[in-house]
C-alpha cells in the first residue's frame, strides 16, 4: 500500500507472502481448499459476534461493518460477507497503523488492542473504527485480526455521524489514529475516557467498541488454533496459493477484454443551494484502461478537492475499494464462477491513481466524512465504463442513498441519535429488471425494520413504500426508489447525507433514465427546489421529513419489453394503465387484462 500521506498515488501490486516460488508444490488442492474454509469460517464467527454484541442498530440489523484476518505484512487473508466498504479498506487500515507505529517507535506486543480512524492512515472515515488484534505464535507476529464498524456519534461538532457541512478533518470527529486501548493485556483507562468523555452517546458507542473487540478476539484465537492443527507454515502457503488463484481467476478474466481505454463521467449533488458553482455540481470521470491481464483506473479528471466540505474521499479508505468492488463482482460473477476467495490477490491485477489535491486523493486536513455518495459514484461510473466492453455483465445506472442522522435530548438530559439509511435501487440488466428499494454497490447495508426504529426512539415511520410511475423504462425496467417518512416525536435535529436529486441514474442500450430522488420537509422547504443534503436542521415534534430514493435507469427499448411484465407492475400498482400505454405500448383494460390485438397495433404504430 503507498503511503496515503505522500505525493505516490497508485496502489502498488502486492509481493509473494511467503518466498516459494511455486506455493502449490508444497500443498494440494484440496488441503489448499479445506485451510481456505476454515479461513472463512473464522471470519464468519467474527462477524455473527458482533451482530449479536452489538447495541446499535447500524450493526446490529443494517450490519454496516466488516471482518477480516491478514497476514503479519497487512496483506488481506479472507473476509466476512457484509459491507464491501467496511472490509475493502482493511488493509489500508492495518498499513496505516504500521506507518504509525513505525513512525512512533511503537511495536505490536501480544494482548494488545489497537483502535483507528483516520483516514489519512487508510481508514474509510472517522465513523468507522478499525479495532485491531495482532495474532502472535510462538512469540511471532504472525498477522492481524480486525473488525470494522459504523458507531453513530464519534464527537464531532454536530450530533451524529451525517455531516455535510464542516471546516476541516479537525471538527468532523475524535482523530484516533493508531491508539493501543488495550495494551499486553491491561486496559488502558485513560483513552478509553477519553473517548467517552467526548462522544454524547457513550453507552452505545463504548458498548460497540467491546463488541468489536470481542470479535476480533476471537479471530485471533481460532486463527492460532488454525496454525496449531495444520502447522503455521502450511497455513502460511495456503494462505499465498490463494491469492495466487485468486489474482490467476481474476487476470484471466481481464484478458478475454479487448485491450483499450473505457470512460464513463457525470455529476453528483453538490451542495446545489450553494452560490459557489464549484460546491453546486461535483465532476467525477473514470478512465479504464485494459491492457492485456492488467487494469488501471485513471481518475485525473474528477474535480480538485473542496476544502471545506467534507464529501472528499480518502483515496486508501474509499476509492480504492469502490474500484476493486465493481472489477471484482463484475467479471467475477459467482453465476458464473464459483466462490473466488476474497483476499490481496484480488488486487493484483488492478492499480489505481488520483491526484493529490482532488476529490478522489484530498490533502489532508481536508474533511472526508461524508465520502459516501462520491464514493459510490465512483462504483457506479466504473461500471457505466465496463458496459462498453462487458455489457452483459452490467446493469444501468444506481440510484444513490441517502442517509440521515435523527438526535435529540431527553427531559433528562440525555442525547439520543439515530442513523437511518434511506435505500437506493439498482439500474436494470440486460435479462433482468433492477432490485426496488436496496443499498447498493459499495454499500450494501440492510434495511433496519420499523419496528426497531420506534421501539428505541422518539421516531415514527409514517410512510414506506414504493415509488410509482418514476422507473427507468425499458425492455428490463429501473428498480423502484423508496419514500421513507420520518415522523419526530418530540423536538430534535436531523442531518442529510445524500445524492441523486438532480442528476438521475442513467438508462443503457434504449432504456431510459430513471428519475431523481427528493428531500421534503414539512412546511419549510421549498418543494420545487433540488436538494440532497441538509446541517443539524431543527425539526420541531409532529413535523414530518420525506425521504425519496432515486429510481435506477432502464435497459433496453421500454416497446420490447414483455407486456406481461408491464401487466405485473399495473396490478401492483407500481404503473399506472396510461403510463403502460404512453410508455410501454401495452394496453391494459379495466379488468387488468392484457388486450393483446391493441397492443400489437399500437407498438407496430410506434417503431
Amino acid at each position: 500500500m503507498s503511503n496515503t500521506n505522500s505525493n505516490h498515488t497508485v496502489r502498488e501490486q502486492t509481493k509473494p507472502l511467503v518466498s516459494v516460488d511455486n506455493p502449490e508444490d508444497e500443498i494440494d488442492p484440496i488441503q489448499r481448499r479445506v485451510i481456505g474454509g476454515s479461513l472463512i469460517n473464522i471470519c464468519d464467527e467474527m462477524g455473527h459476534k458482533l451482530t449479536r454484541m452489538s447495541y446499535s442498530s447500524i450493526i446490529r440489523e443494517s450490519e454496516d461493518f466488516g471482518c477480516a484476518l491478514l497476514d503479519e505484512q497487512a496483506r488481506q487473508l479472507c473476509e466476512t460477507d457484509s459491507t464491501p466498504l467496511q472490509m475493502g479498506p482493511i488493509p489500508a487500515y492495518v498499513q496505516g497503523v504500521i506507518d504509525l507505529f513505525e513512525k512512533r517507535d511503537e511495536a505490536f506486543h501480544e494482548g494488545d488492542v489497537i483502535l483507528h480512524n483516520d483516514p489519512y492512515y487508510g481508514a474509510s472515515h472517522a465513523p468507522d473504527f478499525g479495532i485491531i488484534v495482532p495474532v502472535f505464535h510462538e512469540g511471532d507476529l504472525t498477522g492481524f485480526s480486525v473488525t470494522t464498524a459504523h458507531h453513530l456519534e464519534i464527537g464531532a461538532d454536530k450530533p451524529g455521524t451525517c455531516i455535510i457541512e464542516t471546516v476541516d478533518s479537525y471538527s468532523e470527529s475524535i482523530r484516533l489514529s493508531a491508539i493501543k486501548i488495550v495494551e499486553e493485556g491491561e486496559r488502558n483507562d485513560t483513552a478509553w475516557d477519553m473517548i467517552s468523555d467526548n462522544i454524547r452517546t457513550p453507552g452505545m458507542v463504548m458498548g460497540d467498541i467491546e463488541a468489536q473487540i470481542s470479535a476480533a478476539r476471537v479471530g485471533a484465537r481460532r486463527l492460532t488454533e488454525l496454525f496449531e492443527d495444520y502447522d503455521h507454515h502450511m497455513v502460511k502457503i495456503a494462505g499465498q496459493a490463494l491469492m495466487n488463484y485468486s489474482e490467476r481467476m481474476l487476470r484471466s478474466e481481464i484478458s478475454n477484454l479487448p485491450d483499450g481505454t473505457y470512460s464513463a463521467e457525470g455529476y453528483i449533488d453538490g451542495y446545489l443551494e450553494s452560490g459557489n458553482p464549484t460546491e453546486k455540481d461535483v465532476f467525477l470521470a473514470v478512465d479504464l484502461e485494459v491492457d492485456g491481464d492488467d487494469i488501471e483506473v485513471d481518475l485525473s479528471r474528477c474535480d480538485a478537492q473542496l476544502d471545506n466540505k467534507p464529501i472528499n474521499m480518502p483515496f486508501e479508505g474509499a476509492v480504492i475499494p469502490a474500484v476493486l468492488l465493481v472489477i471484482r463482482s463484475t467479471l467475477l460473477d459467482t453465476e458464473k464462477f464459483e466462490m473466488v476467495p476474497q483476499n490481496d490477490g484480488i488486487t493484483r491485477p488492478v492499480s489505481v491513481h488520483a491526484p493529490k489535491g482532488s476529490i478522489a486523493n484530498p490533502r489532508f486536513p481536508a474533511p472526508t466524512i461524508a465520502r459516501f455518495t462520491p464514493g459510490n459514484r465512483i462504483a457506479d461510473l466504473t461500471l457505466k465504463a465496463l458496459t462498453e466492453v462487458v455489457p452483459e455483465k452490467t446493469c444501468a445506472g444506481i440510484g444513490n442513498l441517502k442517509v440521515s442522522t435523527n438526535s435529540g435530548v431527553t427531559d433528562d438530559d440525555e442525547y439520543w441519535v439515530y442513523m437511518d439509511i434511506s435505500s437506493g435501487s439498482y439500474g436494470a440488466r440486460p435479462t433482468k429488471d433492477g432490485l426496488d428499494a436496496v443499498d447498493t454497490l459499495y454499500a450494501n447495508t440492510r434495511n433496519n425494520p420499523i419496528e426497531d426504529i420506534e421501539s428505541h426512539y422518539p421516531l415514527r415511520i409514517s410512510r414506506y413504500e414504493l415509488r410509482e410511475n418514476d422507473e427507468g423504462a425499458g425492455e428490463f425496467r429501473g428498480g423502484y426508489g423508496p419514500i421513507r417518512e420520518i415522523q419526530y416525536q418530540t423536538d430534535g435535529r436531523m442531518s442529510i447525507e445524500g445524492d441523486g436529486s438532480k442528476y438521475p441514474p442513467w438508462g443503457f442500450a434504449g432504456g431510459e433514465d430513471g428519475s431523481p430522488g427528493a428531500l421534503l420537509v414539512e412546511n419549510e422547504i421549498d418543494e420545487t427546489m433540488p436538494r440532497s443534503k441538509m446541517s443539524n436542521k431543527p425539526i420541531n415534534k409532529e413535523q414530518r421529513v420525506t425521504l425519496v430514493g432515486p429510481c435506477g435507469g432502464g435497459w433496453g427499448d421500454p416497446l420490447d419489453r414483455d407486456p406481461e411484465r408491464v401487466q405485473a407492475d399495473v396490478l401492483d400498482e407500481l404503473v399506472s394503465r396510461e403510463r403502460a400505454e404512453d410508455i410501454y405500448g401495452v394496453v391494459i383494460t379495466e379488468d387488468g387484462e392484457i388486450d393483446q390485438e391493441s397492443t400489437a397495433e399500437l407498438r407496430k404504430n410506434r417503431r
